[in-house]
């Protein structure tokens, strides 16, 4: 995938509706907390990947309007606060701390 606007702002209208779908299955599904649900790791993995691409898109020296440089930042606070629930890159249980462990299996 090129990295280009064009693209980032495809992935903010994807993460946008799968947070929104999400949103519906947990009141769905009797009123859930976001922080309970299941899916949230995956919508971690997403952020994470989206402040990568924003990060990369900003690197490149592309011009980025002010707006979509303002949501790059926004992607990336969001993620900071959710950092512990992506998925660890190439690191095996056994090397895990027992907290790592608990929050990726929600002990």
């Amino acid at each position: 995938m090129a990295i280009t606007v064009q693209n980032f702002i495809k992935l903010a209208n994807y993460y946008n509706q799968t947070m929104m779908v999400m949103s519906a299955i947990c009141v769905q599904k009797g009123g859930i907390a976001m922080e309970n649900y299941v899916g949230r790791f995956f919508a971690a993995d997403a952020l994470e990947y989206i402040t990568e691409y924003g990060r990369r898109l900003v690197a490149s020296g592309a011009p980025v309007p002010p707006e979509i440089d303002a949501l790059i930042k926004r992607f990336a606070e969001q993620f900071e606060r959710v950092r512990d629930l992506a998925t660890p890159t190439q690191k095996p249980f056994y090397e895990m701390t027992l907290e790592e462990f608990e929050k990726i299996m929600n002990i």
